[in-house]
């Protein structure tokens, strides 16, 4: 028996298990600011064979209304930049801190940078405008530093809410920006349809798996029949 029909059924299965490692990404980051969902497709080898892939979905998520200052978020094809150990890092997660030295900062304590460097805002009232435009109380300090990627651009998704930016990366204009103080972007995951979708995916894995052990079964079969003596 030829083994193309069980390496097909491999295939399957291995591009339906990342389907579903990528729905249940999606599904866990539901709640998370700025979290970009993925979309998981078939990219067919030369043989004809299905690949698992990606792509991020870049639809904006909702924006809401927090009333914390540090909190920000940007609309359009717009990223904040981050400095991370790594390296510069995109980010459409804008819920900020106050680091121990005084500089804006994530949840992990990578810097928010701003077009003169890290943001350094010790002071009690905070101010940043449409342009990204930041004062602490009343004096101009710096601004976001802002960037965009051409549409159609593939990031690689490095962790959470965080891209690495590439070549084609460029400030964005002025008169382009969109930024929001006191509000925060959600996940643009759709919970209702993420579920349908991981329940569909859990039943094509399951499919893919029985055809897998069905085709083994027949050949372990057939491979004992030959074997055996004749007469």
């Amino acid at each position: 028996m030829k083994t193309d029909g069980i390496a097909s059924a491999a295939s399957a299965l291995r591009y339906w298990e990342r389907r579903q490692e990528i729905a249940a990404n999606n599904l866990a980051n539901v709640n998370t600011d700025g979290f970009k969902g993925e979309l998981g497709f078939a990219q067919l080898s030369a043989t004809g064979v299905p690949l698992p892939n990606a792509a991020t979905d870049w639809r904006e998520g909702p924006l809401t209304p927090t009333g914390n200052p540090l909190d920000v978020a940007v609309r359009g094809n717009q990223f904040f930049v981050v400095n991370t150990p790594q390296g510069e890092r995109y980010t459409r997660g804008g819920a900020w801190t106050i680091d121990p030295q005084g500089f804006l900062a994530d949840a992990d304590g990578n810097r928010l940078a701003g077009e003169k460097g890290p943001l350094k805002v010790r002071g009690s009232d905070i101010s940043i405008d449409r342009t990204g435009r930041v004062s602490v109380d009343g004096t101009w300090i710096d601004r976001l530093r802002m960037e965009s990627v051409p549409p159609n651009t593939t990031l690689q998704h490095e962790h959470g809410t965080r891209w690495v930016p590439d070549a084609t990366r460029q400030v964005v204009a002025m008169d382009a920006r969109d930024v929001r103080q006191s509000h925060l972007e959600g996940s643009n995951v759709n919970s209702i349809e993420s579920l349908v979708d991981m329940i569909s995916i859990s039943r094509n894995f399951a499919f893919a798996q029985k055809a897998l052990s069905t085709l083994d079964d027949i050949r372990a079969t057939i491979s004992n029949q030959l074997g055996k003596p004749t007469g």
